[in-house]
């Protein structure tokens, strides 16, 4: 007999031929159905090792990275800009000599339910707050290039 209880041919002894009869053969590959259909069966089920969860959120960071980096490109290439913060639904909008303070908040599309608290313009890292009572009387301010606008509630 041998190790997988079927009968065999030839000595058994170290380099005598042994062959196993067909019922072996056909255990062994019913064995090896069993475990591919199971593993058919957990990927087709939707069950995800960890490192495959972690490797399917590292390829869709990556692939973030990539669109986010596309989309400063593509900013840098249309010339400067005026960043807006705050609840505006476009945040990065182009820069022109004629943009002033309330033309900025108006292209950025300010959607807030009331008038701002408080406006703040950082030019070259120096900031400068502005009374939004002021810029609704009509005081407007001109902005720069690279003008950083937060519009606090």
């Amino acid at each position: 007999m041998s190790l997988f209880n079927g009968p065999t041919t030839g000595d058994g002894g170290e380099g005598g031929p042994i062959t196993t009869t067909t019922t072996t053969t056909r255990t062994i590959k019913q064995s090896w159905m069993g475990v591919v259909i199971g593993v058919v069966t957990i990927v087709l089920t939707g069950c995800v090792t960890k490192s495959k969860a972690k490797a399917d959120a590292r390829e869709a960071f990556i692939a973030g990275q990539q669109q986010a980096m596309a989309m400063a490109r593509m900013q840098q290439s249309q010339g400067p800009t005026v960043t807006v913060v705050g609840q505006v639904r476009n945040g990065i909008i182009p820069w022109t000599q004629e943009l002033t303070l309330a033309r900025a908040i108006v292209n950025a599309g300010y959607f807030g339910t009331s008038d701002p608290h408080q406006i703040v313009i950082v030019h070259n890292g120096q900031a400068t707050t502005i009374d939004s009572k002021q810029l609704l009387n009509g005081e407007d301010v001109p902005v720069q290039a690279g003008d950083v606008i937060q519009i606090r509630q």
